[in-house]
């Protein structure tokens, strides 16, 4: 019996990781422009992301902003409402593409030692976002649902 249990979870396991960043990725992403001020993005991370994506008129990503890189302004005197993203940016950011499955992201983010990644189609152009707690979450999801079983 203990086998049985061993192939069920393995299935699981191998479920987890052949879903796709598609299925989990927020879709609805907070974007900003070269030109957005620093104090903006920050109340924009002050909803709830950690980093925000810097995309141009067609929405391809060109950069990204974080909370350090924000809190690094700050440091070397810089007034937010002075800054702008393309000054802070980190530019040319690392990308994942939407048909990435789970199992790859799990070791890009363990690799990179990033919190989340923007989501970019075969254009390069920004449809989503997921960070390390959404993968997370739909681990969890799945083993919560093994254990109801039990």
């Amino acid at each position: 019996m203990p086998a049985k249990k061993s192939t069920v979870r393995a299935i699981k396991k191998q479920d987890f990781g052949s879903k796709t960043v598609s299925e989990v990725m927020e879709t609805k992403v907070q974007s900003v422009h070269l030109r957005t001020k620093g104090d903006v993005i920050a109340s924009l991370m002050i909803e709830g992301f950690g980093a925000v994506p810097v995309v141009d008129k067609q929405r391809k990503l060109i950069g990204i902003v974080s909370e350090h890189d924000l809190l690094a302004a700050i440091d070397e005197g810089h007034a937010l409402g002075t800054v702008t993203a393309g000054e802070i940016m980190v530019g040319n950011p690392y990308s994942i593409r939407h048909e990435t499955n789970l199992g790859t992201l799990v070791h890009v983010l363990r690799a990179s030692d990033l919190i989340r990644v923007p989501v970019v189609d075969e254009k390069d152009r920004l449809v989503g976002i997921i960070a390390r707690r959404d993968v997370l979450r739909v681990y969890l999801s799945a083993g919560s649902s093994n254990r109801k079983r039990k």
